[in-house]
């Protein structure tokens, strides 16, 4: 018996995505299988840093050192398209920089860990002495198109 669809000349058979939640892995019963993430392991670290290398969430992130914005604020003050700043806001919100308040029609981001200010404030610092070294960099400079 066919249980699909036709779209022009293709047929397609929906039946195999018709239990689709019961074939699912439950996710909670296998996030708790999972070890915890060892925090000194070079991958985790390489994935911390990972989330703040772009400019745009780095800016962002310095943008809410000020104090708890709305999304509206952060995309006038970026300048970027709406669906791109939300995108790096559900970036960085799911690395646990910022995190996401309800309030009425708003959302309110703000920084979730004084340490983060810190670790922004303490790059400054180093780039005082080494942003020369790092524009230098041919390993992490950005394609040239």
């Amino acid at each position: 018996m066919f249980t699909g669809v036709l779209f022009g000349w293709y047929r397609i058979d929906i039946s195999r995505y018709i239990h689709y939640r019961n074939t699912m892995p439950n996710t909670k019963t296998a996030a708790r299988r999972r070890p915890a993430p060892d925090s000194g392991d070079p991958e985790v670290v390489a994935r911390f840093f990972h989330g703040l290398a772009d400019p745009t969430r780095v800016e962002i992130l310095q943008f809410l050192l000020d104090g708890p914005k709305t999304a509206g604020e952060i995309v006038r003050h970026v300048g970027r398209y709406q669906a791109s700043v939300s995108s790096h806001l559900t970036c960085l919100r799911f690395c646990g920089f910022v995190e996401a308040r309800r309030e009425g029609r708003n959302v309110r981001y703000e920084l979730i860990d004084s340490r983060v200010r810190r670790l922004l404030q303490m790059g400054e610092r180093y780039l005082e002495v080494n942003a020369d070294r790092i524009m230098a960099c041919r390993v992490i400079a950005p394609s040239e198109a």
